[in-house]
């Protein structure tokens, strides 16, 4: 098929893709490890050829290391500062409500998606929650886009997500709750890439699997194999394929398996009175993935005289084990990339081993009676990077240093040797 080399700018960076298909790929809650566990018994061969081939390395993601944020950050090429999204949930001070961050309305800037589609490239995105189609498919399908969801797969058409009839090209629609979720995301690219339907893909895979099994698990190296059999077919259909992390996942729990919570909200009301409210911004409707519990919060300070200062409460935060970090807004919306108008007056992050609650009352965690599994620290920052192509020597040197996760279109379309 014929492939568009017609540049396009978007957020400040001109893309310059060449004439293969390119596929870039959202790996959910990869922390390099897994990659690790399953190349050590060989099951991921393809990406064994990629690392040699091309480059492997690490990239750091936004903070907080979240889905949402991370995602946003990637199809968009800036900080969350610039786009806008902070985490999957928020509390917004001009409606006094609290609120999911699930929808393109939230989104200060555009994807670089309608730019690419605008240039002549057959676009596709394809991710596992739906909860991101919508943050992605703005302007895309008037454009002749393709954006649709695994969760949802049976329920795309036409009119809104640019195609129909899923299920007949990919197979049935699989269960949120499943490695299959994400498998399907990735044949989905190996079908539309196959059937000359994309030359330009994004595909965005769910981290359940991450959430329920450690890295060494049989069955989640398993899973692993799945990915790379699809990366396989990528390769062998002529993709360039650049692969990120929206972010990391760890243990968080005790020696006898239960949640290693710290009960923020709790604690600061029996230490300093009513009137705190604590926002967790890996809240979701995705309940087992994590009960709602991640390393980083939010913390709104009560309102009107006689309140603590924020000086105060983070004095007091610091001393406390398990926490690693305490910023005020303006220094947190600074070192963090945050835009400062959508946060509270104190940001705190918890440990490699721990997480961060509201009340033990808001936390359901019959959900993840299996043990939990979490992210959203510094901790769960670093993620993997890697090309199935030779980078040129600016790029090389840029991959030396400290890379974005959401440099990942830059270096998949302009820093790669084809």
């Amino acid at each position: 098929m014929s492939v568009s080399v017609k540049p396009f700018a978007c957020n400040g960076r001109t893309y310059r893709p060449g004439p293969r298909p390119l596929v870039a790929i959202c790996i959910d809650g990869s922390a390099d490890e897994y990659l690790d566990a399953a190349l050590a018994r060989g099951r991921m061969p393809h990406l064994q050829q990629m690392a040699l081939r091309g480059h492997r390395g690490f990239a750091r993601g936004a903070m907080p290391s979240f889905t949402n944020v991370n995602n946003a950050s990637i199809v968009t090429g800036v900080p969350p500062s610039v786009h806008g999204i902070l985490g999957n949930y928020f509390f917004d001070p001009t409606s006094g409500r609290e609120v999911m961050m699930n929808s393109s309305s939230f989104l200060r800037c555009g994807t670089l998606f309608p730019a690419a589609a605008a240039a002549g490239r057959t676009v596709a995105v394809v991710t596992a929650k739906e909860k991101l189609r919508d943050i992605f498919a703005a302007g895309l399908v008037p454009l002749g886009g393709i954006t649709f969801s695994s969760e949802k797969a049976g329920s795309a058409l036409q009119s809104s997500h640019g195609i129909e009839g899923v299920e007949a090209l990919v197979g049935p629609t699989p269960p949120i709750y499943s490695g299959d979720a994400s498998l399907y995301v990735l044949e989905a690219g190996v079908r539309l890439l196959a059937a000359g339907r994309a030359d330009f893909l994004y595909l965005s895979t769910t981290d359940f699997m991450q959430h329920k099994y450690a890295p060494e698990d049989p069955v989640v190296v398993e899973f692993y194999a799945g990915i790379d059999q699809r990366i396989g077919r990528l390769l062998e259909l002529g993709a360039v394929v650049g692969i990120t992390a929206d972010h990391g996942m760890n243990a968080k729990q005790n020696s006898d398996g239960t949640p290693r919570v710290i009960y923020l909200e709790s604690e600061l009301e029996q230490q300093f009175g009513p009137g705190f409210r604590v926002i967790l911004p890996i809240t979701d409707p995705y309940v087992v993935h994590h009960g709602a519990l991640g390393s980083f919060a939010v913390i709104h300070l009560p309102p009107g005289p006689g309140a603590p200062a924020a000086s105060t409460v983070r004095a007091w935060l610091v001393s406390r084990s398990g926490i690693t970090e305490v910023l005020e807004r303006a220094t947190a919306a600074h070192l963090m990339e945050l835009p400062a108008d959508r946060l509270g007056d104190l940001v705190v992050c918890s440990g490699r081993d721990g997480v961060l609650g509201r009340t033990p009352a808001y936390h359901d965690l019959t959900v993840i009676e299996g043990g939990l599994r979490s992210h959203g620290g510094r901790y769960e920052e670093m993620v993997p990077f890697l090309f199935s192509e030779p980078l040129r020597p600016e790029y090389s040197r840029r991959a030396a240093g400290d890379p974005r996760n959401f440099d990942l279109f830059d270096f998949l379309v302009n820093g790669t040797l084809l």
